[in-house]
């Protein structure tokens, strides 16, 4: 089962409600789909969402990417994902979330091609029914409890809560309130996406000290590892990276620094879900807490990904961040369902998801360069 064709299409998706965060504002899901089909064919998708502040990538570079790399695997097996990994990263460096796309359309459909659900090609299932965290990002006290209180009411057992955007010692009130509120017995976590300096993350978890977190992340910028063990120091909760982490070194490097007791883990960032899993491993035996994440805006399509690695690491501790119930439309015939604040890992093959061509063909814009204001 050879591989064909490799067709990246660029979509920009209706958010339900705009997302705040350090640095960063999401009005819309500028995302790629891969679609890739075998002789014979089987065909399998895959996603991932631009996060110029993460990994250096837009939807206008991920198709330049995408198109680039596609000559180094047509013709090769489909059912190689090791060797289709190797040929990318012989054909181009980085571009990871490019890279990921192409990664995750190769589960899917070789899953799909072998009556196999992803999590199967990963190693197998450790988990069927997996927490979800519950972000909270409205920025302001007031509406941040209604929607906290709703999703602690849903039956969420995990919570996120955004900070960084404003001032450390007014979010650090802003976080004690809430987590006053959904309570000790929950899982609660706080991320600031690099937004402060480190004295102002200092003053952040002296003033939340007590407050029932169980972890911080990514306090400071992704490159300063020193200023991640500062914050740590000076915390009584564990710190995560996110943005620091984009290959095994990185986790490495903040384990033996002492910056960081855990990780949060993206396609995007690590280059597709076997670089996922190869990282969760490692946290593993390095004793670290593992997160599984999806960038802001992504679909059911990438979520579904996500779903498959988490049901095969190791350990969650941190849980499961989805992103696709924040969009006013989805591009799933059947998005991931969520009840009491938990999803069921799908057992149908490749990812268990069936994406609607019709919304993929709404949604679908034609790439030219955009003017940034």
């Amino acid at each position: 089962m050879k591989i064909k064709r490799i067709e990246p299409i660029a979509v920009s998706l209706p958010m339900k409600k705009p997302v705040f965060m350090a640095g960063v504002e999401i009005r819309r899901a500028d995302n790629i789909l891969v679609r890739i089909e075998a002789e014979g064919g089987a065909v399998g998708w895959g996603e991932a969402a631009e996060a110029p502040t993460m990994t250096g990538e837009t939807v206008e570079s991920m198709m330049a990417a995408a198109f680039y790399i596609a000559p180094a695997l047509i013709g090769r097996l489909a059912d190689d994902i090791a060797g289709a990994s190797a040929a990318m990263a012989g054909r181009m460096y980085g571009n990871s979330a490019a890279k990921a796309a192409i990664d995750m359309a190769l589960h899917d459909l070789v899953g799909r091609a072998t009556g196999q659900p992803a999590y199967a090609l990963l190693g197998g299932k450790k988990r069927s029914r997996i927490a979800l965290l519950g972000v909270i990002s409205n920025g302001e006290l007031a509406a941040d409890l209604r929607d906290a209180e709703r999703k602690k009411a849903d039956g969420f057992k995990a919570f996120k809560i955004k900070v960084g955007i404003g001032r450390p010692i007014p979010d650090a009130e802003r976080t004690r309130e809430l987590c006053k509120l959904l309570g000790p017995e929950l899982l609660l976590c706080s991320d600031a996406n690099q937004g402060w300096s480190v004295d102002d993350a200092v003053q952040y978890v002296r003033d939340v000290a007590g407050s029932g977190l169980a972890f911080f992340e990514q306090p400071v910028l992704a490159n300063d590892v020193a200023g991640m063990a500062a914050v740590a120091a000076a915390a009584d909760c564990a710190i995560g990276a996110d943005e620091s982490i984009h290959g095994l070194d990185d986790i490495r490097r903040h384990h033996e620094h002492k910056a960081a007791r855990g990780a949060s883990l993206k396609t995007i960032k690590l280059g597709g879900m076997r670089a996922v899993m190869a990282a969760g491993v490692l946290c593993e035996q390095l004793g670290m807490s593992v997160n599984v994440s999806c960038k802001t805006g992504e679909s059911s399509l990438a979520g579904s990904a996500g779903l498959h690695i988490a049901a095969a690491l190791p350990q969650i501790a941190w849980g499961l961040t989805l992103s696709h119930e924040g969009l006013a439309d989805d591009l799933t015939a059947h998005p991931i369902r969520v009840e009491r604040g938990h999803v069921e890992v799908s057992d149908r093959p490749g990812l268990g998801i069936d994406v609607d061509e019709d919304r993929v063909r709404r949604y679908r814009r034609d790439v030219t360069p955009r003017q940034v204001a």
